[in-house]
């Protein structure tokens, strides 16, 4: 005798037509409500936007040649 049956019944469910949304719905929110719940704040100033992402000029500089061979490397 086999260890599985030759049959197997799966039951499966789908849900009613009224109930598929794809993609789910959810609730509209403002931009003033979106920003609140992010607890974000206005740029006041170019500082509020610096970050130290590079070291060294030297290193800005290096990244910077890399982009433009990048960018033009296709383009002979």
């Amino acid at each position: 005798m086999s260890r599985f049956p030759s049959l197997v019944e799966v039951l499966m469910s789908t849900p009613a037509p009224e109930d598929f949304s794809y993609p789910p719905l959810r609730p509209r929110l403002s931009v003033e409500e979106l920003l609140a719940a992010k607890n974000t704040q206005p740029i006041r100033s170019l500082d509020d936007l610096t970050a130290d992402t590079f070291e060294s000029d030297e290193e800005l500089e290096q990244f910077l040649a890399f982009t433009y061979a990048e960018r033009h490397r296709d383009a002979a």
